[in-house]
């Protein structure tokens, strides 16, 4: 086994390493089987599947030989790289399933933890269900199709941009595929319904805590009734029975009935927070006539939780101020379809750089996430897939409107939109970290004549929340825009937001913050973004202390909730590459050095010794794990490969590097083996590479780093479980090239191109009351945006929140008496360059900015010298551009 150097120790040990856990332990709560009465059987392994949509996909008698074997979790687009495109249509799976003879009578499902985004389900050639929403778990009932002995299982996707199916925009990227984890559940037809139960702590404090729990029975028997009895336990984290209670009810055939029972008090109850994760389990037994017939296990914490408009957010009734990232879930190679160990590892590094928070960007993120906030201690943001782009264009792709232009498809977007937070919080809702759901974000990004509906809607989004879950608050995420804040009980701000709703009356967040567009390794210090630049930097600060050598955070007031930096991770994005750059952890999953400024600051971790430029001797390999456990796709192994001297110092050069498959199974996105280069979008970057490697056969896997002229390094690892590895007869994954995709492109309104700045963030050297910043690309001219500085210079700036190519600018000022002013682009708001200029004396100025090809992040409006005769003010600010891509 190859020992890790210290740079290694930093960046694999302390960073990537899971904690070490039994494949079954990764199983969610809904199929926890620990007696006969019901039984849960991961499927994950050996499927078949061809892209494109043959008619009979279905058939029992289809010849599929031409048909690839895949396993799961599985995208369409795999092996995905970062490209701004990606496969859209349609693909099938298939696979065989043997069912023993003792399925007779009983209830056969199969529970599906995500499917992007459409998804037609067949048994033996019947279709047996359909569901419809990517980002949601769903159980389909194939007992009417399956029979004792052999069944063929085939499920069609397709992730066609659906103008009634939410999401209908956002930047990410929207792969198809059974990208998360499949089981097979039997029961007895008298059963808890698919997560069916509902635990909840009405009364918390350290010396008691009351639990409650609704528990839905479901009697699937076609005719009769059954007198049902459910006992339920509350376990603690030993397993010694700390409350029981029993009750017993009449359930109807086909009916499901819900049984409502308060648990006795539970004396000095171990509260869950942060700092110390402890759970519980509830434990749900089903009895008919005495006879055991279900069991059921529920994992939940104890704790409290409250947000003030005036004094922040309580945990249990102590103040914590909320120190987070957003997190999107996809990984490089894999793309969205990660394994629950690789999920977990993004919860660990999070948690590790001393954060206490995660907002689940902006979808329902899979069970085993909000699993690992549980166990590993981190709050978690819950968000629906209600979200919005800007500079979006007419219907046709995820680069429309949020909210639909054409009345006829709103009640269907409603409905899904409404479908999906129901799944989410059906899913998510026992989980202690879920402290918060999310309506949205921003979804202001919506066609003019569509915002008086889309408010109303968000108002009964809010409401609809509130009904199936009145426990927790619902935020309203990206609400600095759209008059949409006070519509929750939450406001997120994102970006300029910050700076923009300063003690606004309602419990707040800043959403997001940041926005540090580059590639690792980056520079050592935060991405504060706008806060800093708040206008009243004189205010009493908030509750955090500041961290030796840190900033004194003057934006954390005390009626602020908290603060979430944009982005944990690099991610696809149909926006640009460039976009989907601004984690502060790479799509490798290594850490960029703004990381490691936060861990410094945040959980006490000196940063490591920077990799330096030398002769390349020889390569080191590492590993977050040298064992995966079980061969159902539920773990997998983070290797990082780096390069060093003849001392074993780790140097920044970056020559490609090959890591190779020597022997054993396993198998990496693009087959048997990958190749990085600092040229290639499959990278390595100062000095190190890195991905994720998957086993589904039992067996040692030896695994080779090599590059020309330099000592290669190997490294071992062992796959337990059963399905072992028979070398010359099991399959071996296949070579997968990387395909690039066309990116996606915004079908054009009448009257194209498109103003990129309506609602983007914006700066400003100050505003008069009244006139800030916002209203200058508002697309309101009657508004306008007027500078507080009376003599002197002034400016205006805006975020695109991407690269542009820009085409055109259009300058609309109140009137003529402006001063003169220049016009400036940047990449990164420092470093700028002026493109235009302007004298004073007219209301509007047009810039043409064809030649030579200008592309940038940032626009500003200087005005060198401002006078009381002169004031510096703008209506409307217009930029006219694409994509950079």
């Amino acid at each position: 086994m190859t020992t890790l150097p210290v740079l290694a120790i930093a960046l694999c040990a302390a960073l990537l390493a899971p904690l070490a856990r039994a494949a079954t332990a990764a199983v969610p709560a809904t199929a926890t089987a620990a007696a006969s009465e019901r039984s849960s059987e991961l499927i994950n392994r050996d499927w078949t599947f061809t892209l494109g949509d043959p008619a009979d996909g279905q058939a029992v008698d289809r010849d599929t030989a031409d048909w690839r074997r895949v396993d799961l979790p599985h995208s369409f687009s795999e092996p995905y790289f970062l490209g701004t495109g990606f496969y859209v249509g349609h693909g099938w799976y298939r696979k065989q399933l043997t069912l023993p003879a003792s399925v007779a009578g009983r209830r056969v499902s199969l529970e599906f933890d995500g499917v992007f985004q459409d998804a037609e389900i067949f048994v033996n050639g019947q279709r047996a269900g359909r569901h419809v929403g990517g980002y949601t778990g769903f159980s389909i009932d194939i007992t009417p199709f399956a029979t004792p002995g052999a069944n063929l299982v085939a499920v069609r996707v397709n992730n066609e941009w659906n103008a009634r199916v939410a999401p209908r925009a956002g930047e990410h990227v929207f792969s198809g595929g059974i990208y998360r984890n499949v089981r097979l559940v039997i029961t007895n037809p008298i059963h808890v319904a698919w997560y069916g139960t509902f635990v909840t702590t009405p009364q918390v404090s350290d010396e008691r805590a009351t639990v409650r729990v609704q528990t839905e029975v479901r009697n699937d028997r076609p005719r009769a009734a059954a007198r049902v009895a459910l006992v339920s336990e509350v376990l603690d984290a030993t397993g010694r029975r700390v409350a029981s209670r029993r009750s017993e009810r009449s359930v109807p055939a086909a009916t499901t009935v819900t049984y409502d029972q308060t648990m006795p008090a539970i004396p000095t109850p171990r509260l869950w927070s942060p700092d110390h994760p402890h759970l519980y389990r509830m434990i749900s037994r089903l009895y008919v006539d005495g006879r055991p017939v279900d069991r059921f296990e529920t994992p939940f914490g104890i704790r409290s939780l409250r947000f003030t408009a005036d004094r922040g957010f309580f945990l249990n009734g102590k103040h914590l101020y909320l120190v987070g990232a957003n997190v999107h879930q996809d990984q490089a190679g894999w793309g969205d379809g990660v394994t629950d160990g690789a999920a977990r590892r993004d919860v660990r590094m999070i948690k590790d750089a001393g954060f206490n928070f995660i907002r689940g960007s902006h979808y329902p993120h899979s069970p085993a996430f909000t699993q690992a906030t549980d166990e590993l201690g981190l709050l978690f943001w819950s968000e629906a897939p209600f979200w919005g782009i800007g500079g979006f264009g007419a219907d046709g792709n995820w680069l429309s409107s949020a909210y639909p232009p054409d009345p006829a498809d709103r009640p269907a977007f409603e409905a899904s939109v409404l479908q999906q937070v129901q799944e989410m919080v059906r899913i998510h809702r026992n989980r202690p970290s879920v402290f918060l759901w999310s309506a949205s974000n921003e979804p202001f990004f919506t066609k003019g004549e569509a915002m008086p509906a889309m408010r109303d809607f968000l108002r009964r989004e809010v409401a609809f929340f509130h009904r199936i879950d009145p426990t927790r608050p619902v935020a309203i995420g990206g609400a600095q825009r759209g008059e949409i804040d006070k519509l929750g009980d939450v406001a997120g701000y994102n970006g300029d937001g910050a700076t923009l709703f300063l003690d606004p009356g309602v419990p707040s967040i800043v959403s997001e913050y940041g926005s540090t567009m580059v590639d690792r390794p980056g520079e050592y210090e935060p991405g504060f973004g706008l806060m800093p630049e708040t206008p009243d930097q004189k205010a009493k600060a908030g509750a955090a202390p500041s961290a030796p050598g840190s900033p004194t955070y003057a934006w954390r007031y005390p009626w602020r909730s908290g603060e979430a930096l944009w982005a944990g991770f690099d991610h696809g994005s149909i926006a640009s590459i460039e976009f989907g750059s601004m984690g502060f952890i790479d799509y490798f999953r290594l850490p960029k050095r703004q990381y490691h400024w936060y861990r410094n600051a945040y959980a006490g971790v000196p940063p490591p010794v920077w990799p330096v430029d030398g002769k390349p001797a020889q390569l080191h390999l590492a590993a977050s794990q040298t064992v995966i456990h079980g061969t159902q796709g539920l773990d997998d192994a983070q290797l990082v490969v780096s390069v060093q001297d003849e001392a074993g110092r780790a140097l920044s050069n970056s020559p490609d590097v090959t890591l190779t498959i020597v022997s054993g199974p396993g198998k990496f996105p693009t087959g048997r083996s990958i190749r990085f280069s600092h040229q290639s979008l499959v990278a390595i970057r100062d000095g190190q590479a890195a991905i994720s490697f998957r086993s589904y056969f039992a067996g040692r896997s030896v695994i080779e780093a090599s590059s020309p002229g330099l000592k290669p390094a190997r490294i071992e690892i062992t796959t337990t479980g059963p399905d072992p590895f028979i070398p010359g007869q099991s399959p071996l994954a296949p070579d997968q090239p990387v395909i690039a995709y066309p990116p996606v492109t915004r079908k054009a309104f009448e009257g194209d191109p498109i103003n990129v700045t309506i609602s983007r963030p914006t700066s400003t050297s100050g505003s008069a009351p009244g006139h800030e910043a916002p209203l200058a690309n508002d697309d309101q001219l009657q508004t306008a945006w007027r500078a507080a500085a009376k003599d002197g210079p002034a400016f205006w700036a805006v975020d695109l929140e991407n690269l542009y190519t820009l085409h055109w600018l259009s300058v609309i000022l109140p009137d003529d008496r402006a001063p003169d002013f220049v016009v400036e682009i940047s990449n990164n708001a420092s470093d700028w360059r002026q493109v235009g200029e302007a004298k004073a004396g007219r209301k509007s100025y047009e810039f043409a900015l064809f030649e030579p090809v200008v592309a940038a992040r940032f626009l500003r409006i200087r005005f060198p010298a401002v006078t009381p005769d002169h004031p510096a003010a703008l209506s409307e600010v217009r930029v006219i551009g694409k994509p950079a891509n």
